[in-house]
């Protein structure tokens, strides 16, 4: 059987040589690319094929690709390049790899048509000015042939030895037992449902509870899958650190089960975690890891892929002792790893590595999106942007002079615009042109500048100049899944719905399983996520009893705001009751920070003698340490955090470290002018905007603050309900089913 490999992945792996290069040039957007190939091909008659589908075996390999144009009256093969700013400056390796790549689609037209020669026509064509430079070479087919059979050569040993590692990879895995020696309660539903979705090629949201084991009993039937050839990669994504922490650890648990696994884990981590020389610039005249990058890679890559378990310590090491930069290591590292766990923004982001890689490689990719209930929100955020005037006004001080009119111009539609609304804040129906214009006219003189000495824009100008690039290339996609919003003289497209965005990354993903213990109402999530239509909803049931936690609702206070103050002296007064009956540990969660003060304040005055300690707005790694070390076994104290913030979820006090919580809150989001523009885009999109703005989302971070409580099915604890909207049914039948409400 050969091995799969595309053009572009065979000349990045044979014709990569020299520095890494990372540093800034203004480049066309993906739509700019494509607009910009368009119209080279439209320049060259009706004759003319593009996208020419071609493909080969060679060794042990099965190569193809799609060449850009083809002429065949000319005998001419093209590859196109859209770029801006000065040619000259390109890179010399980039030139390298497009001439490799040209010369690899000539061989294969060669062998197809059986040629003596092709002319190769490498196309450069600015997307500001329109023109081409087009640099030509007539090569004889046997030359070609020979290049490509030399670049095969290289990469078939290579090829040799990945498919030698799948088979052994497969045969392990398919005798990989389940590391504990049974099923938790639910967790063998949740694996099966995986992997049927693997054989199905389907979605699962699933609804499964703190305590099952989620990351073992979705990671292990993935692999099994993987082990029957259904899959190429997993990807394990998480909303933060500690997610991915648990899926490392999940997967040396598994490959311990199995000593002779030779399974792949990747760990990727952001730049600013991984960089090793934070003061210098990515590229070979500034940083020695990044000089010479591409000719120490290939020792490197295999050194890495000999520990098996890539995480950031082991990679650090490994580029240490290769003298190589680990963070583009470990992105090099993701085409041949089997597993690779990161952040969400890795694969759901317009740029995420993971997607690119996935679609470009045409990999059957299992998903799995941990904690997935912060997927909307963190979806949200990647597809909105807000510019300040103010930022403007300050970059604008030691703006060039090749830019400052266009700044300047700039400044003035932004005050008519700001001029024209009224009150502090105001949702426009429809992008404002000329403000658009000026924005996109600024950019451009921006990028003209930058290409060739982005260095003089000062890191105001450049800061504001890479979020107006951003703003632009959303303002081309502005549909109904966002608003434009200006706040003051801030002008922001905030995304309401992220399924447009999101739709793409689920369609190329082979399965996708969404897990969370707070997943209802399972609508809510398939429309604002964009799911596949087939998509099926797993309430897994909880391994829990009711007996475990008791639950009360005090529903004679309101925590609504303009009733507050007259809440902290009733709240302190159950709290107090309840510590006194059974002193322990206990975690008291609040709606916001200010409320959270009000209350510990009250609560300290009234009661110095009970132990307490706050969440502070501004809390670093060791803070956090701290404030969830006063949990001892055997201790008593209350802790007062916030609902939704960093000891909401994600942190586990199992037995008497915690023995109850008190919700101070709905958790419902605040009622201000952002939420409401964004509760009627959803009214008028779903017809249930306020459920979709803030009683779901506030019931969901109400379940994670609870979850803190029972952690296993030894535990025992109380939970307390303080609001009086926890006693309408349509508040409580988005509460877990488990619970025993009393009195």
């Amino acid at each position: 059987m050969s091995f799969p490999v595309s053009v572009k992945a065979l000349c990045n792996f044979t014709a990569k040589k020299g520095d890494l290069d990372r540093r800034f040039t203004p480049a066309p957007s993906a739509q700019e690319g494509v607009w910009g190939h368009a119209q080279a091909a439209a320049r060259r008659g009706v004759a003319y094929e593009t996208e020419v589908a071609l493909s080969t075996t060679e060794a042990t390999l099965s190569v193809r690709g799609r060449a850009d144009g083809y002429d065949a009256a000319a005998r001419r093969v093209d590859e196109f390049k859209t770029f801006r700013g000065d040619l000259a400056r390109m890179k010399e390796n980039h030139r390298a790899l497009h001439w490799a790549q040209l010369k690899t689609y000539g061989a294969l037209l060669c062998r197809r048509d059986a040629l003596r020669y092709v002319d190769l026509a490498l196309v450069y064509f600015d997307v500001d000015s329109q023109e081409e430079t087009v640099l030509k070479e007539r090569i004889e087919a046997e030359v070609l042939d020979s290049h490509f059979a030399d670049a095969c050569a290289k990469f078939s040993a290579w090829a040799d030895h990945e498919t030698g590692h799948q088979a052994a990879r497969n045969a392990a895995l398919l005798d990989l037992p389940f590391p504990h020696a049974d099923f938790h309660a639910g967790q063998r539903l949740l694996a099966e449902a995986v992997y049927k979705a693997v054989l199905r090629k389907q979605c699962v949201l699933a609804q499964a509870p703190t305590g099952i084991g989620k990351t073992v009993g979705t990671l292990f039937p993935m692999l099994k899958a993987m082990a029957q050839g259904k899959l190429d990669k997993i990807f394990y994504l998480a909303a933060k650190s500690t997610g991915r922490q648990t899926a490392l650890q999940a997967t040396q648990l598994l490959k311990a089960s199995k000593p002779d696994s030779t399974l792949r884990v990747l760990e990727l981590v952001a730049r600013e975690k991984a960089c090793v020389n934070p003061d210098r610039s990515c590229h070979g005249e500034s940083c020695p890891l990044a000089k010479g990058f591409y000719d120490r890679l290939a020792i490197a890559r295999t050194a890495a892929l000999t520990t098996g378990h890539m995480d950031q310590a082991a990679l650090r090491s490994v580029a240490a002792a290769h003298q190589i930069c680990p963070y583009y290591l470990s992105q090099e590292l993701v085409r041949w790893a089997d597993v690779v766990i990161g952040d969400y923004n890795y694969f759901f982001d317009t740029r995420g590595i993971l997607f690119g890689l996935a679609t470009e490689n045409d990999w059957r990719v299992g998903l799995l999106v941990d904690e997935a209930h912060n997927l909307i929100e963190r979806a949200r955020a990647m597809h909105t942007v807000s510019l300040a005037q103010a930022d403007l006004r300050v970059a604008m001080n030691n703006a060039p002079a090749p830019v400052k009119r266009a700044l300047t111009n700039l400044s003035r539609r932004w005050t008519d615009l700001c001029d024209a609304q009224t009150g502090d804040y105001s949702v426009l129906d429809k992008l404002p042109v000329p403000f658009l214009t000026a924005l996109e006219h600024a950019v451009a003189r921006l990028s003209e500048f930058a290409a060739d000495q982005i260095e003089l824009l000062g890191k105001e100008l450049e800061r504001f100049y890479f979020d107006a690039l951003r703003f632009c290339q959303l303002a081309d996609e502005f549909a109904e899944h966002s608003i434009f919003d200006i706040a003051g003289a801030t002008i922001c497209i905030r995304n309401v719905i992220p399924a447009p965005f999101l739709k793409r990354r689920f369609a190329i993903a082979h399965a996708s399983i969404l897990f969370s213990g707070t997943l209802s109402p399972p609508t809510f999530y398939q429309d604002l996520l964009g799911l596949p239509d087939d998509s099926i909803f797993l309430d897994v049931p909880s391994p829990f009893y009711a007996e475990q936690l008791s639950v009360r609702i005090v529903g004679d206070i309101s925590t609504r705001w303009n009733q507050r103050h007259g809440s902290l002296l009733p709240i302190s007064s159950v709290v107090a009751m309840q510590y006194n009956a059974k002193p322990g540990n206990y975690l008291v969660f609040l709606s916001s920070f200010d409320y959270l003060q009000d209350l510990f304040s009250e609560f300290a005055r009234r009661l110095p003698l009970i132990p307490a300690w706050r969440q502070h707005r501004s809390m670093n790694e060791s803070d956090r340490l701290e404030f969830i070390a006063r949990f001892a076994p055997n201790g008593s104290g209350i802790g007062f955090a916030v609902v939704g913030g960093a000891f909401a979820e994600g942190i586990d006090l199992p037995g008497d470290r915690l023995i109850g919580a008190f919700i101070v809150t709905l958790g419902l989001p605040q009622v201000n002018a952002v939420n409401e523009a964004m509760c009627g885009s959803l009214q008028q999109t779903f017809g249930i905007g306020h459920e979709y703005t803030y009683l779901y989302p506030g019931l969901q971070k109400v379940t994670q603050a609870a979850g803190r409580v029972i952690r296993s099915t030894a535990d025992q604890g109380t939970l307390y309900l303080i609001d009086e909207r926890y006693l309408r049914p349509d508040v409580r039948r988005h509460l877990p089913q488990w619970w025993n409400f009393g009195s």
